[in-house]
């Protein structure tokens, strides 16, 4: 069997910015109020050095998370399907290369939030007995198209479609 060969779509690595920012933010808004409160109600020192040191840390983490991992996630996510399984491979430092045969896959459904849908992308859900996969970010007609395509390989019905998207949204709950 040969390894997978389509690509997520360029734009990921935007979105992925986009929301690593937004968590930067988020983040260091949390802990400069942690340290606003350990300033304000004198608390030990030994707080101090625990909110510093979680902001150094956050600083690497985030620049990290910003500017380098959303490149080589990109640049390492393939995926292929056909009549049989669904390929999907992703990782630079932890490799992950699942096979799905299309008998196990019970639903299948596409998601965009508002980033991805800014960028006209939308992620595929592929449910199984066992978990949900999930491919990223790609173009939305791709996806649509995708989605049609697993669920006819699959014989998975729109009723089944249905009930898979529901038992999803009552286990998100």
């Amino acid at each position: 069997m040969q390894e997978p060969q389509q690509r997520i779509s360029p734009n990921a690595v935007k979105v992925w910015r986009i929301k690593s920012a937004i968590e930067c933010v988020i983040g260091f808004c949390i802990l400069g109020v942690l340290l606003y409160l350990h300033n304000h109600y004198h608390w030990p020192n030994w707080t101090a050095v625990v909110l510093y040191a979680l902001v150094v840390s956050a600083l690497f983490y985030y620049a990290g998370e910003i500017l380098f991992f959303p490149v080589y996630r990109q640049r390492t996510w393939r995926y292929e399907i056909d009549e049989n399984y669904i390929q999907l491979k992703h990782g630079a430092w932890k490799k992950t290369h699942l096979m799905i045969p299309m008998t196990k896959v019970q639903f299948v459904n596409t998601r965009q939030g508002p980033l991805l849908r800014q960028y006209g992308l939308a992620a595929i859900e592929i449910g199984t007995m066992a978990s949900t996969h999930k491919i990223p970010a790609i173009p939305e007609r791709e996806a649509e198209e995708l989605r049609s395509s697993i669920a006819f390989l699959a014989k998975v019905t729109e009723s089944d479609e249905e009930i898979g998207v529901s038992l999803n949204n009552e286990q998100s709950s």
